[in-house]
């Protein structure tokens, strides 16, 4: 089996993976929005003496980029996300939730440097910023090999959104089973990852070679390897051919969605729905002429007598 998991199911997962992207961006765009309906939390601009928010509420193209930098790299959205528990009395208390901003922040920063770190296994000379990446996360070098700041940060956050998930009752009441078949494959593929670099300290040599094969479609099966690199391998073609399919296209989305890419300037330039095109209408006129003798046999009132 090792052809089939070394080279056919990598490939397979590849097709699944570049097909459902595009096909899910493209359903995305060509959707129509006929109306201007950005999700807002700041003054609009109106009246001069009256300041607007500008990143709260945006009217230019400048301030949607900021907007939407500051939400795709720092989540400023989730930054304001309140908790709301119910104590006796009934009391209804709000409170804020910045762990969960933490962890999903402290997730998909080390899961981003951890995916370009990778790119010294298919790329031959290694960037130079690769180079200075892989340095910096492994500047507390702990023995041998180097051990790297991002593997710690990114199993603590993940454990943290799963153990929440299970523990807090409002989420696990909503949760279905795909969300854990997500935070399943990601967990799968960081304890094999981890496993492999310091437990089982696989060929580093030889996956290059084989990684740089498969990049160039020259594809051979591996030598020197073992079980952990094809669980590693497995979990990561798993993973791909189910995110499009999945919840992670968020990751394509939220530079789709009308609620953040719209600039709010509907007090400055007026907007007609591509959709109000002429139709044929039934007044309330007609409809009273044509049903008048019963109308008027219900004892109804008549606008026209």
């Amino acid at each position: 089996m090792s052809y089939f998991f070394a080279i056919v199911a990598p490939y397979a997962c590849a097709v699944v993976f570049l097909t459902g992207l595009v096909y899910r961006v493209l359903l995305w765009a060509r959707s129509s929005v006929p109306f201007r309906i950005p999700t807002t939390s700041g003054q609009q601009i109106s009246l001069p003496w009256i300041k607007s928010g500008i990143l709260e509420s945006p009217h230019t193209k400048r301030g949607v980029v900021a907007r939407m930098a500051l939400e795709i790299l720092l989540f400023r959205s989730l930054f304001r996300n309140t908790k709301v528990n119910l104590h006796e009395g009934p009391r209804l208390i709000y409170g804020e939730e910045k762990f969960l901003w933490l962890g999903a922040l402290a997730f998909h920063w080390s899961m981003l440097i951890i995916i370009l770190r990778h790119l010294r296994f298919v790329l031959e000379p290694v960037p130079g910023f690769v180079l200075g990446l892989q340095s910096l996360d492994g500047i507390f070098q702990v023995g041998t090999p180097v051990f790297f700041l991002t593997d710690a940060v990114f199993m603590v956050s993940l454990a943290y959104l799963l153990l929440r998930r299970l523990s807090n009752p409002q989420v696990r009441y909503i949760s279905l089973l795909t969300d854990y078949l997500a935070l399943g494959l990601l967990l799968g593929l960081a304890v094999t990852g981890i496993w492999m670099r310091y437990v089982a300290k696989e060929d580093v040599f030889a996956i290059k070679e084989f990684a740089m094969g498969l990049a160039t479609f020259s594809p051979h099966v591996p030598e020197n390897v073992g079980l952990p690199f094809y669980l590693h391998l497995f979990f990561l073609s798993a993973l791909l051919a189910y995110f499009p399919y999945s919840k992670l296209m968020h990751m394509a989305g939220s530079f789709l969605s009308p609620t953040r890419n719209l600039a709010n300037n509907n007090r400055m330039k007026r907007h007609v729905n591509s959709w109000d095109y002429p139709v044929k209408v039934h007044t309330y006129a007609e409809w009273e002429d044509e049903f008048r003798n019963k109308i008027k046999a219900a004892g109804l009132p008549l606008e026209r007598q």
